[in-house]
């Protein structure tokens, strides 16, 4: 499917929680429009709303149990998956998802801003190209949102 930036930002603003993500996706729209090279302050913000609204479609969603950490990253894909296996469409989307979670080993540790728990991507691999694919992807998976 092709599908510009600004249908894809105004599809995630419409299936985000209007209080919570809403005003945020549209001023990072507002941004992005304004100041294309903004992407690379972007990205973790689109990351931190992909991880989002995947948690909102499992039983992670909302629960805050002192001491329990919250599932993130490719584990909690696999929470979606078991948990919405009967959601052929959603299914296939999460799968698609995957290409943003990879492992961080130990060589990656402290060499990047986002060598966290959830995954490891190197800000020297951010791209306007990569962003604009992430932002697009989103609006996909949006659409299955639990907001």
């Amino acid at each position: 499917m092709n599908i510009n930036l600004e249908t894809a930002f105004d599809t995630i603003s419409e299936y985000s929680h209007m209080w919570n993500w809403s005003p945020d996706i549209n001023l990072a729209k507002e941004i992005y429009n304004n100041f294309p090279n903004s992407y690379s302050v972007l990205t973790p913000f689109m990351y931190v709303l992909l991880e989002e609204i995947i948690r909102s479609t499992t039983s992670d969603y909302g629960h805050q149990v002192k001491g329990k950490k919250k599932i993130i990253g490719i584990n909690l894909i696999k929470l979606a998956i078991n948990e919405n296996y009967n959601n052929k469409e959603y299914l296939n989307v999460l799968n698609d998802i995957k290409k943003y979670f990879k492992n961080s080993t130990s060589f990656d540790c402290g060499d990047n801003r986002n060598s966290v728990s959830h995954g490891y991507l190197h800000p020297r691999f951010w791209t306007q190209e990569s962003f604009e694919k992430l932002v697009i992807d989103i609006s996909e998976i949006s659409k299955f949102s639990g907001f």
